[in-house]
């Protein structure tokens, strides 16, 4: 069995792209790049927050 290829949706256009593409082929439409520091810093405040409410 053939793994399928992991995909995104354009949120411009709907089309099912590739997951590592940083622009639509379509529509052109540009990919924002995220950084992983902003994540972590995300999760822990969300967590800082839950343990702040329920204290």
């Amino acid at each position: 069995m053939v793994p399928k290829p992991k995909t995104k949706e354009c949120p411009s256009c709907a089309m099912d792209i590739d997951s590592k593409a940083e622009f639509c082929p379509i529509c052109e439409y540009h990919f924002p790049k995220t950084n992983p520091i902003y994540q972590w810093i995300a999760i822990l405040l969300a967590i800082l927050l839950l343990l702040l409410l329920f204290m």
